[in-house]
């Protein structure tokens, strides 16, 4: 390599920006690495350009054929849809690296015939060996003292049986590159050593893998993780030997994005819960409501505003505007926005998204058949306001689905009962047992109980109906009273008044809560 030789950048904007996304298909997949994959996205979607998936499956002993499947799942799951890689194909397949070692000997052999890889035999004893007797730091690294081997020496290497790894040759150069996100980094000359691109048993490994295929699919523009920052610059020593041999003929723009943090300020690692996308998605995180949270972990869209579509996403993301600071995974905040996005889904829309997790919990069954359709359908919306999460739903709707009989008061709701629960109990079946069934309406309801209850026996509100809202959904807390009790319509609400009113747990009950003075 000539060291006076000005090595190109990528200069591609609009339609001609090209990102990747090539993720390793070990464990499940990492909010920090969808993190990853939403920016690389979006940027290709601000744009107009083209967004690639590949996988880099090239270490067998931890990759996985489920975890490349959970890959898959959670970028569908996410709407994150790409232009080319796996299963969408495109012009520089294949897409999986361990189908691609063909391509890579092939690589090798014109980087060897160039000069730029040459053959390492020496050991890690031996490289440690070599600085001890020369003074050096015993675990300085390699000295680069093989670059000039006659065949003989190979020769004699090979006669004891050692296979060689290769190397390749640095510039013994300053590399300086404009970090998108960072600004201007320079590793001073010497900073690191000729390093393996190749194992003895001629297996290529990352370093020379990634940089080889982000040449031969064109990328412009590099997106990744601060961990991978140290390893920047090897790679674009690679990719001036690349561009010298002629198989590119520029260096992609790096932008090397913040960590993720967990609880005190430590990195997000994969043995933290909250680090497990699909976790998430259990609980009932939806895709708008994530990706919104997941985008303000190092860019926001303006000072005052959290809550964005992804549209507004997309039209404002820039890489240039994200902030290098670790940013913390705050799961309350999380939790906060996606309650926001659950309430701008239309009702429809809500109730659909709801009933996986009903059937989950064994609320209900599929198909729901058309009584509990309509049921659904009335009830949804009186939660949409109320949840953070869709997994709030089984527990805020089930009564619903059960009869009278089948349905179960948790403890902390009849412990919540006041001493006359029986009293407000039976005043409350007396009165609604005067509506008839054509005019059992919340409103109807609700005005009939308030004028038995709150003016006739002189309570307040909260001791009035608390009792009814327990006997109604077994919880103390619960959608609205009147309209739960017009969804399970009059005959059914008032054998849950009469049942409760009683039971052992109101007749003779301790107080807990007094009455009109509660």
């Amino acid at each position: 390599m000539s060291e006076t030789t000005v090595y190109p950048f990528s200069t591609a904007t609009g339609t001609d920006v090209r990102v990747r996304f090539c993720p390793s298909p070990t464990g499940t997949p990492h909010v920090g690495l969808v993190r990853t994959a939403m920016f690389n996205w979006a940027y290709a979607r601000h744009t107009g350009g083209t967004f690639i998936f590949r996988i880099e499956d090239t270490d067998p002993a931890r990759d996985s054929e489920e975890s490349y499947l959970q890959l898959k799942d959670a970028l569908r799951w996410l709407k994150l849809d790409w232009d080319e890689g796996v299963d969408a194909g495109g012009p520089h397949g294949p897409y999986r690296q361990s189908e691609r070692y063909d391509i890579y000997r092939d690589v090798v052999e014109k980087l060897k015939a160039s000069g730029h890889i040459y053959e390492s035999f020496a050991t890690g004893e031996e490289i440690e060996a070599r600085n001890v007797a020369l003074g050096r730091d015993p675990k300085q690294g390699y000295d680069n003292f093989e670059r000039d081997l006659t065949e003989e020496q190979r020769a004699a290497y090979r006669a004891e049986g050692r296979a060689p790894a290769l190397r390749l040759k640095v510039p013994d150069t300053e590399i300086s590159f404009d970090d998108l996100v960072r600004g201007e980094i320079t590793f001073p000359a010497g900073s690191f050593s000729d390093f393996v691109v190749v194992r003895p048993n001629g297996h290529p490994l990352y370093p020379f893998v990634n940089p080889v295929d982000d040449a031969l699919m064109g990328v412009t523009h590099v997106l990744r993780g601060e961990d991978l920052l140290s390893s920047t610059p090897r790679q674009i020593a690679l990719y001036q030997a690349l561009i010298e041999i002629g198989l590119t003929t520029f260096i992609p723009r790096f932008g090397h994005l913040p960590y993720v943090m967990g609880d005190k300020n430590k990195k997000l690692s994969k043995r933290d819960p909250e680090s497990n996308l699909f976790l998430h998605r259990e609980r009932g995180f939806i895709p708008e409501g994530l990706l919104n949270y997941l985008s303000l972990l190092g860019w926001s869209l303006s000072k005052d505003q959290d809550v964005f579509s992804v549209d507004e996403l997309v039209a404002a993301f820039d890489v240039e505007d994200v902030n290098p600071n670790p940013a913390r995974f705050d799961l309350k905040k999380a939790e906060s926005i996606n309650g926001d996005h659950i309430r701008l889904l239309e009702p429809a829309d809500f109730a659909a998204r709801i009933v996986p997790y009903l059937v989950s919990a064994g609320v209900v069954d599929l198909p729901l058949g058309d009584a509990r359709e309509a049921v659904l359908t009335a009830a949804a919306p009186l939660i949409q306001e109320r949840i953070a999460l869709l997994g709030e739903a089984p527990g805020m709707l089930g009564f619903l689905f059960v009869t009278s009989e089948a349905l179960v008061h948790e403890a902390d709701a009849l412990a919540s009962l006041p001493k006359n629960a029986a009293e407000i109990l039976a005043a409350s079946v007396t009165t609604l047992e005067s509506i008839p069934e054509a005019e059992w309406t919340h409103d109807r309801v609700h005005e009939a109980l308030a004028t038995a209850l709150i003016e006739g026996l002189g309570l307040k509100p909260r001791v009035a109906f608390g009792p009814l809202r327990v006997a109604i959904s077994g919880r103390k807390v619960s959608p609205p009273l009147f309209e739960s009790m017009e969804i399970l319509g009059r005959s059914e609400s008032l054998a849950r008044l009469a049942l409760l009113a009683g039971s052992p747990a109101v007749v003779g009950s301790p107080a807990v809560v007094e009455g009109p003075a509660a």
